[in-house]
């Protein structure tokens, strides 16, 4: 099932693309010279622990190579780029149990394309679609914060599972960096949090009916 996501706000209250059990939504803020999105940090692709799994597209940098991929505005270090100088597209796997997730769109353009697959369905967005929130043009600049906008994608039920991130770029190129992934628990914790949960209120009420039969 395959649904094309354009201008989903959380700021505008408007609700994401859905699917069966599973919901995606997405906003997007002007970036910082100096990073100011979510924290902390999953993969600033400085290193191998800082890098996800990927096929296709390059861990380039830092600094930006004219004519084959520009730093993003408040990245440091290396970073990840896909099109005709690396290669597109390119897929990162970010995995399950991911509640959110959000990443730097590095000098957005209208030839940005990004589709998120999940257990529970796909999802299409353009860099026009994701510029659109802020509202900016997608003109490719490498140097204003509003078009290296840190984009968030908020997601629940059968979304949660099986998520990876397919970028593509007809031009030079499609950036990202810093990415910050928020994981929630597996369904077997949820279940144990619950029982120890009313494990310990029938505690609580039992000792409570001990103490009013002592006092009787």
């Amino acid at each position: 099932m395959k649904k094309f996501a354009t201008a989903l706000a959380l700021a505008a209250g408007l609700t994401g693309a859905t699917a069966a059990n599973a919901t995606v939504s997405v906003s997007a803020v002007a970036g910082c010279n100096v990073y100011c999105g979510p924290t902390p940090i999953t993969y600033d692709f400085n290193s191998a622990a800082g890098t996800p799994t990927f096929v296709g597209g390059n861990v380039v940098g830092p600094g930006t190579t004219n004519n084959a991929f520009a730093a993003p505005v408040g990245g440091s270090g290396l970073y990840y780029s896909v099109g005709p100088s690396t290669s597109h597209p390119g897929t990162i796997t970010l995995g399950s149990n991911i509640g959110a997730f959000s990443f730097i769109w590095g000098s957005i353009d209208t030839f940005n394309f990004l589709t998120l697959t999940t257990a529970g369905g796909t999802y299409n967005f353009s860099g026009s679609s994701i510029a659109a929130l802020i509202p900016t043009p997608a003109n490719g600049s490498q140097t204003l914060n509003p078009q290296n906008p840190i984009v968030t994608f908020l997601l629940s039920g059968l979304d949660q599972t099986n998520v990876r991130l397919r970028l593509n770029s007809s031009q030079n190129a499609f950036e990202i960096d810093n990415i910050a992934v928020t994981t929630v628990p597996e369904p077997g914790t949820w279940a144990m949090m619950l029982l120890g949960f009313g494990a310990l209120g029938f505690a609580i009420r039992r000792r409570k009916s001990s103490a009013l039969t002592q006092l009787a």
